[in-house]
Formats: C-alpha cells, sequence, structure tokens
C-alpha cells in the first residue's frame, strides 16, 4: 500500500547536517550525539523541521559513511563521553578533560583519530563499571539478536587480526567454521563483550535524541545505505546474500565522464527473498529507534544495479559493467516487490535518493507508492525541448528539492565552475567515439581561460548548433547523427548562468561569482519550490553570510569516485553555540517564514 504518513500533507524546509562537520564547545575534536540536541535547537531557530544526516553506522579505515562495517551498527566516533555514566573516581574525569583541551576544534577537516582514543577511554569505562548486568543492557542484545552477535564477534576477529578484511583471516575464520568460531569465543568473551555494550550505549544515547527531537517537533530523517562494505560483517556472516564477484557503481554520465565505481558488493536479491527479506526488514527495525523518516540510498539499484566484474581494473572505473538484472522488463516487477515489502516494515516515513540516470519505470513506481524522490536544482530541467530550468512550480510535488547533496559540489561552487561547463573527460571521449579530434576543437570550442577543475567553460561566440556543428566538423565531414550527443550536452549547458540569471529575477550584468545575493535568491526560488521538503545543506546555507572563503570547490563533503582525507571530513567554522546565536540563523528563518514551510 501508499504511505501516507500525515507529514506528506505539509511542506516543510530542513538541511542536511553530517555529524562530523559539527561541534560545540563541550566537543572532542568532531561531532557527538550530545551535539545534535544542539544541532535540533539551531534547526528550530533557523525555522528548519527536519534534520537529515548521512548514514552513522560504523565506518572502515576510510572512513566512508557508505562504505560501512555493518548496515546496524552505530559508530563509536558519534558516542558522547560527557554523556555516559562514569565510575566514581577522577581518572577518567582527568583523562577526558585533557584529551578535549588536546583537540583542536577549529580545524578544517576531521582528525579521525579521535575515534581510537575514544575506544581506549571505553574501553576503561567498560572495564571499572560496564553494568552488563542490567536489564536494559538485557533487553537490547535480546531485540538486536539478529545482528549484534555476528557483529561483536566480527569486531574481536579484526582486532585479533590486525584489522585485516575477513577474506585475509586464516581459512576455519573466513569460512566460519563453528568449533573454531566457539572457542574463539569463549576465549575473547569479554572483547566481544566490550563491542555490544558500547553499541548498547550509543543505541541509548541517539534514542535519547530522537526524544528530544520529538519535543522540539524536528523529524530526524536517516539514511539507509543502498550497500555495506564489502570487508563487513554483513557480508561475512551471510555471504549468501552478496554477489562477490562484483562491485557496484554507476554507468558514465555527462557529470561523470568514465562512471563511478564503489567497490561494494552488489546484492544476491534472490537468496534475500528466499529468507523473508529479514534482511531488509531487520535494517528498516533498527533504523526506526532513532528516526521519523529514511532515505533510501540509489534507490534505482533497487531496480538495476550497475554491476563491474570485480577484477576489472580500476583505472576504468565504471566503464565496463552492466545492468543487474540485464532483462529490463524485469526491473519494474524487481524494485516495487522490494519498496512493498519496506513500506510494509516499517513506520517510518520512506524518501528515495532518485538521481543519475534513472528509468521511468523507477519513477512511476516512486510515484504510485507515494514515496518523495530528489529534485536537485541544477539538474531539473526540461531537457528535451527549451532546455532552461523548469519554473519553482514544475518541480514534483512529492519531492524533496535541494540546491546540492553531500555528493556535489556546492552551490556557489558549482554557479562558479560548473554551470555553463561540459566535462572535459566526456566530451574528449564523446568526440573519440564521433572520430572527432578533440585536441583541435578544444581551443575552438572553449574559452580555456575560463575553464578549470576538469570543466570546459563554452566560448560565447559559440552561440547556435549551427557554429557548434562548424566548430565540431568545419567541412560537414561528420554526419549530424554522429554529433547528436554532443550537440545534446551543447544544447543543456550553454548560456545556463544566463538563463537562470533570468529565472531568479536579477538585475544588471550576470556576475561570474556567487554573492549573498545570488544564493538568497536561488534559496527562496528553492524554499518556492512546490515539493513537499525542502532539504538544503549547511554548508550552502552558511554562504549566506559569507563563512567560506576561498575557491568554493575546497569546500565540499565527498568527492565520488575518489579517495581522499578530504572526504567526510569538512568541518564548519564556527560552533553550534555560536551558530544559533550568529546573525545568518535569522537570515534562515527569515527565507523559511516567507516561504511558509513553517
Amino acid at each position: 500500500m501508499p504511505q501516507s504518513p500525515s507529514f506528506l500533507s505539509r511542506k516543510l524546509s530542513g538541511v542536511l547536517i553530517s555529524l562530523f562537520s559539527v561541534y560545540s564547545k563541550n566537543s572532542f575534536g568532531v561531532g557527538d550525539l550530545s551535539d545534535l540536541n544542539k544541532a535540533i535547537d539551531w534547526a528550530r531557530e533557523s525555522g528548519n523541521s527536519i534534520i537529515q544526516l548521512l548514514p552513522m553506522n560504523d565506518m572502515g579505515g576510510l572512513f566512508c559513511p557508505y562504505d560501512a562495517l555493518s548496515a546496524f551498527a552505530l559508530d563509536p566516533l558519534y558516542i558522547s563521553l560527557i554523556d555516559l555514566g562514569l565510575p566514581k573516581g577522577k581518572s577518567l574525569k582527568r583523562q577526558i578533560e585533557t584529551l578535549r583541551k588536546t583537540l583542536s576544534l577549529d580545524k578544517q577537516f576531521v582528525d579521525y583519530s579521535i575515534k581510537k582514543e575514544k575506544l581506549r577511554i571505553l574501553r576503561e569505562i567498560f572495564l571499572l563499571d560496564s553494568m552488563t548486568d542490567t536489564e536494559s543492557f538485557s533487553r537490547f542484545r535480546s531485540d538486536n539478536v539478529y545482528w549484534l552477535l555476528d557483529y561483536a564477534l566480527f569486531k574481536a576477529l579484526k582486532s585479533k587480526f590486525g584489522e585485516s578484511a575477513w577474506y585475509d583471516w586464516p581459512l576455519e575464520f573466513r569460512n566460519r567454521d563453528k568449533q573454531a568460531l566457539e572457542e574463539f569465543r569463549q576465549a575473547n568473551a569479554q572483547e566481544i563483550m566490550f563491542q555490544k555494550w558500547a553499541q548498547w550505549q550509543l543505541f541509548e544515547q541517539f534514542k535519547g535524541v530522537k526524544d528530544y527531537a520529538k519535543v522540539k517537533k524536528v523529524f530526524l530523517n536517516g539514511d539507509l545505505p543502498i550497500l555495506v562494505s564489502r570487508d563487513s560483517s554483513d557480508v561475512w556472516s551471510h555471504p549468501e546474500f552478496f554477489k562477490l564477484e562484483f562491485s557496484a557503481g554507476a554507468p558514465p554520465d555527462m557529470y561523470c565522464a568514465k562512471g563511478q565505481r564503489w567497490g561494494m558488493p552488489t546484492y544476491n536479491w534472490a537468496s534475500i527473498a528466499d529468507d523473508g527479506y529479514q534482511y531488509l526488514k531487520e535494517k528498516l527495525k533498527f533504523a526506526e529507534n532513532f528516526y521519523d523518516m529514511i532515505r533510501i540510498d540509489h534507490v534505482v539499484g533497487l531496480f538495476r544495479i550497475w554491476s563491474i566484474p570485480d577484477q576489472e581494473p580500476l583505472e576504468n572505473q565504471g566503464l565496463n559493467g552492466a545492468f543487474d538484472s540485464a532483462n529490463e522488463a524485469e526491473w519494474e516487477a524487481h524494485g516495487r516487490k522490494i519498496l512493498e515489502v519496506m513500506l510494509s516494515s516499517t513506520k517510518m516515513l520512506l524518501c528515495a535518493e532518485d538521481l543519475g540516470v534513472i528509468p521511468k519505470v523507477c519513477t512511476e513506481t516512486l510515484e504510485k507508492l507515494k514515496i518523495p524522490g530528489n529534485d536537485v536544482q541544477r539538474w531539473v530541467k526540461d531537457w528535451n525541448i527549451k532546455h532552461d530550468f523548469l519554473k519553482p512550480q514544475d518541480y514534483r510535488k512529492l519531492s524533496i528539492t535541494m540546491l546540492s547533496t553531500h555528493d556535489t559540489t556546492n552551490w556557489p561552487a558549482w554557479w562558479e565552475n560548473e554551470a555553463g561547463t561540459v566535462d572535459e573527460d566526456l566530451f574528449r571521449r564523446k568526440c573519440a567515439e564521433a572520430g572527432i579530434d578533440f585536441s583541435y576543437i578544444k581551443a575552438v570550442l572553449f574559452d580555456i581561460s575560463r575553464s578549470c577543475h576538469g570543466r570546459l567553460r563554452w566560448k560565447d561566440e559559440i552561440d547556435s548548433v549551427e557554429k557548434l556543428m562548424q566548430g565540431l566538423s568545419p567541412k560537414g565531414a561528420v554526419p549530424k547523427d554522429r554529433l547528436h550527443l554532443l550537440i545534446g550536452l551543447y544544447e543543456n549547458t550553454y548560456g545556463e548562468k544566463e538563463k537562470l540569471w533570468k529565472q531568479l529575477g536579477l538585475v544588471g550584468p550576470m556576475r561570474e561569482q556567487c554573492d549573498k545575493e545570488i544564493l538568497r535568491a536561488v534559496l527562496q526560488t528553492n524554499l518556492q519550490a512546490s515539493s513537499l521538503f525542502c532539504i538544503n545543506t549547511l554548508i550552502d546555507l552558511l554562504y549566506l553570510d559569507g563563512f567560506w572563503q576561498g575557491d568554493a570547490y575546497q569546500y565540499r563533503i565527498n568527492t565520488p569516485g575518489t579517495i581522499s582525507e578530504r572526504n567526510w571530513s569538512l568541518k564548519i567554522p564556527l560552533s553550534l553555540e555560536e551558530l544559533i546565536k550568529h546573525p545568518v540563523t535569522k537570515q534562515i528563518r527569515k527565507l523559511v517564514v516567507d516561504s511558509g514551510r513553517i
């Protein structure tokens, strides 16, 4: 049955906050669950009714929330040490205070070494006074028996084998030999119990946050990653649920020339279905303890997913994959069945991240089931006729609109570096396919002085398809039917900034650099969209008051398809206490109030 929660009838505004990006004056170098309460306070002050979070799952060594060690377990990074019931004595309190003083809050990027320090202190608290015989802890273990023991065992084994991946462990542990595992459990009972206890502490703190949000009338929107790390307790304990010979990703598109390769294995949905979809149901059951709404990551992957043979060279990224299932006729029934299972298994409002190359059956199914999708302003266009941005009233009503996402550049960076441009790698590849010498036409068609970050800006004088074709094929040697993809790229990017400038109602000559006036205008337009929800990133909102300095390209949460210490580590330049009192909060509130989303 289609979902119909009461707040599907209310237009609301929200903010995407990555918890590692915010902090309070009591923080330990990175945001924690107590800071989330302060973020809720700020949301109310700024007129926002929704806080959307990135996945809070236990992350691996790359500290990527979408490549987690478990689809269930929470990351100890986010535990609030000051909210733990500390055993008597001054030693621990002194250690905690010393740790806080040694960690700089004003660094631009997160120092993830704090996780090791938090775990060290957690272990000491556990050994001194773990409260493992309490009714609450017993109930937590009983309620989460589906995943908790496997996770705790997995973590203890990783520690035993120097944090190596499970597929590099000795054969008896890799293949879950019953006798070997039982002997390990008995020999490492304390470490296994610690892992369960740490998850219990996180569970209790996070549940407390949800209770606080309810009092403040703020909805928490979680994020359900479609995939899990190859090196995860889920894959180790249920290898039959995964196709380990493949890596998931995304096919090439106009924003990612080689596509993407994420590295996580794809699902064996037939095996999951044979088990009654219990794995999926349990994930939703656990998430419901913390969230009112949940974002289904890469929802199109439930219909068909881009699968790359695991032996494919990494430098090819997503170029040489194929859709699973290969039979397009199967996509609708497959995706619809999984979504119907999800709808019947939770009271949370399901929302869908339906970005990228989306087949019609996915969009139609979401609409039938009343599951809101995503409308990102820079991509909400009439791609085939006028090649222009849609007006706010033409956005999908059943959608969440936003200026940018955790995987894109922030909106000012898009405006300054990407609007009116094409991806250089993609254009080069399309030229090669059409038999055109890219090295020659690059200087003919593009203004190199205004091109950067791998994006090519069209010359102003290339102001028609005819002039484009003259540049691509001066003597008409290349037939037009071989140029249609290049023509499409041109029609949907040339003059983007000028078109949007006009739609926003800005006066005077179009300005290349984003400023407060431009950002305020686009935020105002975005909030006025017919979309049910409008959720913008905290990064974009802070540009209203000039917090970020220099090239806007450096202020992003993640660059897809890359491994970098800059990914998943950006911090805002002021504490939550300062943000609550800052004039920018009143500016945001006024925009929200004026839009009627409050």
